[in-house]
C-alpha cells in the first residue's frame, strides 16, 4: 500500500478569481487517477481537503506544485502532510 497524503489548503480573499480557476482545479486533481483520491472545498469556500495515496512525496509535492490554485498563487496557505489514518 502506498502512502496516502493530506493536502489541507486555505484560499485567498479573491473569489473572482478563484471562481474561474476551479474547473481546471477539478480537473487537475481528477486526472491524476491517484489511488484513495478525495477531495472537496470546505462549505464555505475558504479552502479545501484533498487526500490521495502516491508512491512518496515527491510525486505528492509534484501534483500539489501542478495544482491550479497553487500554481496561480490563490492559496493563502496549504500544508501537505502524509497520513495515517487508523
Amino acid at each position: 500500500m502506498s502512502p496516502r497524503f493530506a493536502y489541507f489548503y486555505l484560499m485567498k480573499d479573491e473569489p473572482d478569481r478563484v471562481r474561474v480557476a476551479v474547473p481546471q482545479h477539478v480537473s487537475h486533481w481528477r486526472s491524476l487517477h491517484l489511488p484513495g483520491y478525495l477531495g472537496g472545498p470546505f462549505p464555505d469556500r475558504t479552502g479545501g481537503l484533498i487526500t490521495f495515496e502516491t508512491d512518496d512525496l515527491t510525486q505528492a509535492r509534484n501534483a500539489v506544485d501542478a495544482d491550479p490554485f497553487f500554481r496561480d498563487g490563490l492559496l493563502a496557505s496549504y500544508w501537505l502532510k502524509q497520513w495515517t489514518p487508523e
